[in-house]
């Protein structure tokens, strides 16, 4: 039985038991869970190894939690749209004159933060290190020709929403968006969440058990369909975050580096209307606007339909990831999770180094849904 360590509020004794039954199924290798509740800490519990030869993951342990960064990169640009530095229904042209070409000038903000852009994929295939390089990967997007035609169907951009997002980010802020997420969320909120590591943080960080396959072996799909050339134009195997190059690259999409009580205090802040402990990142206006359903189409590179808000996942009737009408959610590779309920002012977060197949979620993220909310009835029967 594996020692689990931290704290958990007694109304919440349920997400221990289900984080705890994780581990006695043999799925984690090591793990960590928050829930926080008007942003207060309900439950902040971590458990097993960092590694695979057993250092244990401690309280300060951290983890690329791949695809979960997204919700950061968005919470980034929300906060321009809250400071009208940027309209969502604006095209990007309008901040990034070159991202015109080849029949994109009408592409919107919007398309970009809905995965509607045309764009999923990188127009030729780039390696890891080339990934690493910010102003390569925005020209190539810049000067690609669309492989549909935007706005009219959803194609989940793996890599390239980030690139999109932090190059409109720079050309109205000054700032890279790994810089502008440090300075403008991460130090106020006091939360320990990196998109680029310092060096000197390297040590902490938990060692990825891979799922045995690349990205580009994740769907089975015609070689020319939308899917196989989006999640083949970057192969990567998991292996990428045990290098410096990929901790300090800032990849907004997929390379951002903490722990589930670092992602539950920044989504904290949402929950709560934008702001927490005083610190504010947003008006509530511009989350419920991020709330609105804007496709439901199915994903072009999931196969499924998503429903889309601006930069989250949201809650459908069809599928319904919580009960609360008003949620804000995405997944990482391999597991991760972050989720945002405003009608509960509540947060689930985990993150892992043994990772799934999984590009959506999977089981040991759902249990510890299901058990946050069961804890939620149950104190209130």
């Amino acid at each position: 039985m594996v020692l689990i360590n931290g704290s958990c509020a007694e109304d919440f004794l349920l997400v221990r038991d289900a984080f705890e039954a994780n581990f006695d199924s043999g799925e984690e290798l090591g793990a960590s869970v928050a829930v926080t509740l008007d942003g207060k800490n309900m439950v902040d519990l971590w458990a097993g190894s960092r590694t695979a030869e057993g250092e244990p993951w401690e309280e300060n342990t951290i983890v690329n939690v791949y695809s979960t960064t997204k919700t950061m990169a968005s919470i980034c640009m929300l906060m321009l749209a809250d400071r009208q530095l940027i309209d969502f229904s604006s095209p990007v042209v309008k901040y990034w004159p070159e991202f015109g070409s080849n029949g994109k000038s009408e592409v919107l903000v919007r398309h970009v933060m809905t995965h509607q852009t045309g764009c999923s994929g990188f127009p030729r295939v780039i390696t890891a290190d080339e990934l690493y390089d910010h102003e390569l990967c925005a020209s190539l997007l810049a000067g690609m020709e669309p492989w549909w035609e935007p706005g009219t169907a959803p194609g989940y951009h793996a890599l390239t929403q980030g690139t999109m997002q932090a190059e409109i980010l720079r050309r109205v802020d000054g700032r890279t968006l790994g810089t502008f997420f440090s300075e403008e969320v991460a130090r106020p909120l006091g939360a320990d969440f990196h998109i680029g590591l310092p060096i000197s943080e390297g040590h902490r960080v938990a060692e990825l058990e891979t799922p045995g396959r690349g990205v580009d072996e994740m769907v089975e799909a015609e070689v020319d369909s939308v899917a196989s050339k989006t999640l083949k134009s970057c192969v990567i195997d998991g292996t990428e975050p045990a290098t410096t190059k990929w901790r300090q690259a800032e990849i907004p999409a997929a390379g951002g580096i903490g722990n589930a009580r670092s992602i539950s205090r920044i989504h904290s802040a949402i929950a709560c209307g934008g702001s927490v402990d005083g610190v504010r990142l947003m008006g509530s206006s511009i989350i419920q606007d991020a709330l609105q359903r804007r496709t439901f189409e199915r994903d072009l590179v999931l196969g499924m339909g998503v429903p889309y808000g601006t930069g989250f996942g949201i809650n459908h009737e069809r599928v319904p990831l919580t009960p609360s009408e008003n949620t804000l959610y995405w997944f990482g590779w391999g597991g991760s999770l972050g989720v945002m309920d405003m009608d509960e002012r509540l947060t689930i977060s985990y993150s892992m180094n043994r990772m799934a197949p999984g590009l959506v979620g999977d089981s040991r993220a759902f249990n510890l849904i299901a058990a946050t909310y069961a804890a939620l009835e149950k104190e209130r029967s």
